[in-house]
């Protein structure tokens, strides 16, 4: 095909060109701009949006209307306005989702009918984006009416405060996460996240598509989306227009879940080493022993990184298993290279205090 599918996800998206294309790295001794690693808009959270993704899972309905479904939310914490509704605004945070509880629900309704309107009227001049009542509480018919006429949507959740307040600040915690594409593969490989990176054309997508072949699992190829999520641990995933298809060239697009079945595909891995394949080149001194590591940082997350040098014959998947398998036992604690040169240190000094024993033996 003539274009990648990554030029065609982000022409879908309006995303930015690869002259916006920008990455962190350290010490990884190879020019990111060179392969293409594509910025990505950040997604807009709407209150349409919030509500569709949890009104499952907090039981979200709405009480009064749609009227301020296409607001932003543009914080990522919520907030309990008790200040706010007994009179004192000037630091009402109005911007986030405002969350009313049985504590702010009581307090209403100890005001007499003409300071409940001041109040809730001098609350509800704010842009405020949304309105969440938990435990199935029925505010005052002021409230949703005042609501009604600023147009600020209710919703009710049958859950608690506290479990409301919590499972919205994990999801707008991750709503928020810093997010960014970047052209490569990602491949789940003995449960090592493993993406691997190089230029247009140098066969990161047969790599994943042979170590699906051998069992392992495809995340996303050709467009990875990272998101660092609040424990700094980096997820990568594919869109949903992506989903599991890979572009062989020669061959075009393929459905890997339809070939190759269910078990060999899944929707989102920690990503946790990078294997960057480049050109080999004659006379480049590359890393023999080990004892070094590389990193690469993405979204101020660092992971190791391998700089694999290919040439016809080599064989790239079986060395990608094992650079997996590797990494494994460094988080086990088993770091080889290492061990191995501290073996050959002590050789060397037994060997040195043998031989100057045997020069001083005259015996």
């Amino acid at each position: 095909m003539g274009r990648s599918l990554a030029v065609l996800q982000c022409e879908g998206n309006q995303y930015s060109t690869k002259s916006a294309c920008q990455r962190s790295t350290h010490n990884i001794g190879y020019d990111p701009q060179k392969y293409g690693q594509v910025a990505m808009a950040m997604n807009e959270l709407t209150v349409e949006k919030l509500y569709e993704d949890n009104r499952n899972r907090l039981k979200l309905t709405v009480l009064n209307d749609c009227f301020s479904f296409h607001k932003k939310i543009k914080e990522k914490e919520v907030h309990r306005p008790g200040l706010a509704l007994s009179g004192f605004v000037d630091v009402f945070t109005f911007r986030r989702v405002q969350v009313i509880g049985n504590t702010e629900l009581a307090f209403l309704e100890t005001l007499t009918p003409t300071k409940l309107e001041s109040s809730l009227r001098k609350v509800f001049e704010f842009d405020i984006p949304c309105i969440i009542i938990t435990e199935n509480n029925q505010p005052p018919d002021q409230f949703v009416a005042i609501a009604n006429e600023k147009k600020i949507t209710i919703l009710r959740s049958s859950y608690s405060t506290t479990h409301v307040i919590q499972m919205l600040s994990n999801y707008l915690e991750r709503e928020f996460a810093p997010t960014k594409t970047i052209h490569g593969s990602l491949v789940d490989v003995y449960g090592v996240g493993v993406l691997i990176t190089g230029r247009s054309g140098i066969g990161k997508s047969e790599v994943a598509l042979d170590l699906v072949e051998r069992g392992h699992r495809l995340v996303a190829d050709d467009v990875v989306y990272l998101k660092r999520h609040p424990e700094g641990i980096l997820i990568g995933y594919c869109s949903e227009a992506l989903l599991h298809h890979m572009e062989i060239r020669g061959i075009g697009i393929i459905d890997v879940c339809s070939i190759f079945g269910v078990h060999a595909v899944r929707f989102q891995k920690r990503v946790e080493v990078e294997i960057h394949l480049e050109d080999w080149e004659e006379g480049k001194d590359y890393d023999r022993t080990g004892l070094e590591e590389y990193y690469s940082t993405y979204l101020d997350v660092q992971i190791p990184v391998v700089n694999l040098p290919i040439f016809p014959g080599k064989n790239i998947t079986v060395l990608a298993e094992v650079i997996a398998q590797n990494h494994l036992l460094k988080i086990y604690g088993q770091h080889t290279a290492r061990e191995f040169n501290e073996k050959l240190k002590e050789r060397i000094k037994a060997s040195t205090t043998l031989k100057d024993y045997l020069f001083y033996d005259t015996e």
